[in-house]
């Protein structure tokens, strides 16, 4: 059994993971007894956090919401995330976030060990916030992006497999560049040694990331910057669907819906046109359900079997009492 003092701090870690807790599983998971976990309970709450305490066969502790903000128990991971999307936050373009974004990030370097510090340093040097905000993309391995961003800090060749668009899987050689914050996206910008030019790589398609100890002199970008580098290759994609809508609403409206993802073309007062290019149609199909307004879809004829579709689906969508599944 650990000391008190690291047992205490993995209840306190359990109770802020877990809704509830029944008090006999998390007294196995403690390996101790009830008796013990009622007096560890009661030592959280002398310093200040708020465990409530559910009585009966299946009484258990959750830890509530207190006046104060205790001290957090975070792993190793956990804090590398925290500063990755407190990064993110402060980069972005909602109102009123992203100064005090700035200032907790701030705060959670300054208490963080330096093993920890040396990773998120290394990822806010070797970030270029490129703009562009946009859907939500996938989600990145924190430890791969910080391992990504030591390597372009220290300017060490870095291996890794990649899946492209079309699921082939590679192993890359590379001398990495930058990092690219870009519509939510991360991308690397890198020299790739095997094919002997300049590459971006979506940093969510990327694993096993590893330096291979080898040192470079870094070249010269073939852009302004990494950001213009990955924006420019962006652009040169093929879009499988060019969508173009009449839209029954002034264009200043469509514009603060959906204006950062679209163009928007003013017809009069009261019409304008929307063009999108996207490689799915589930997100232009989204975004016009949000304009509240009617419109017409002059091209592709696939973004008007797609909203047909859709609306057949949420015309079968029904609420009856007892009739959901067991």
């Amino acid at each position: 059994m650990a000391n008190t003092s690291a047992r205490t701090l993995r209840l306190l870690s359990l109770l802020q993971t877990h809704r509830y807790w029944q008090g006999a599983e998390l007294a196995e998971r403690l390996e101790v007894s009830v008796r013990t976990l009622r007096r560890d309970i009661d030592r959280l709450r002398e310093l200040g956090y708020p465990v409530e305490a559910q009585r009966g066969v299946d009484g258990g502790y959750q830890l509530a919401a207190g006046a104060a903000l205790p001290p957090l128990v975070i792993d190793d991971e956990e804090a590398v995330a925290l500063a990755v999307g407190l990064q993110a936050a402060a980069q972005g373009a909602v109102e009123g976030i992203a100064e005090s974004s700035v200032r907790v990030l701030a705060k959670v370097v300054q208490v963080m060990p330096a093993r920890l510090r040396r990773r998120i340093d290394a990822l806010r040097a070797m970030t270029v916030p490129g703009g562009w905000d946009g859907p939500a993309g996938a989600g990145v391995d924190p430890g791969v992006l910080t391992a990504v961003a030591l390597a372009c800090r220290d300017s060490e060749q870095l291996r890794f497999s990649y899946t492209a668009a079309d699921g082939r899987h590679t192993d890359r050689h590379t001398e990495p560049h930058r990092l690219v914050c870009l519509g939510r996206r991360w991308y690397l910008v890198a020299y790739d040694l095997t094919r002997h030019d300049w590459r971006s790589f979506r940093v969510d398609r990327l694993t096993e990331p590893h330096g291979t100890g080898s040192r470079f002199r870094p070249r010269d970008l073939p852009a302004a910057d990494a950001a213009e580098f990955v924006r420019a290759g962006l652009d040169n994609l093929p879009r499988p669907y060019r969508v173009e809508v009449l839209v029954d609403a002034p264009a200043e409206i469509v514009r603060e819906r959906i204006g950062r993802w679209s163009t928007v073309e003013k017809v009069d007062a009261e019409h304008c046109r929307m063009r999108m290019t996207a490689d799915s149609l589930d997100w232009p199909t989204m975004a016009l359900g949000v304009l509240d307004a009617e419109f017409r879809v002059l091209s592709p004829p696939e973004l008007l079997d797609q909203i047909h579709n859709w609306g057949a689906r949420f015309n079968r969508a029904q609420f009856k009492e007892g009739s959901v599944p067991s």
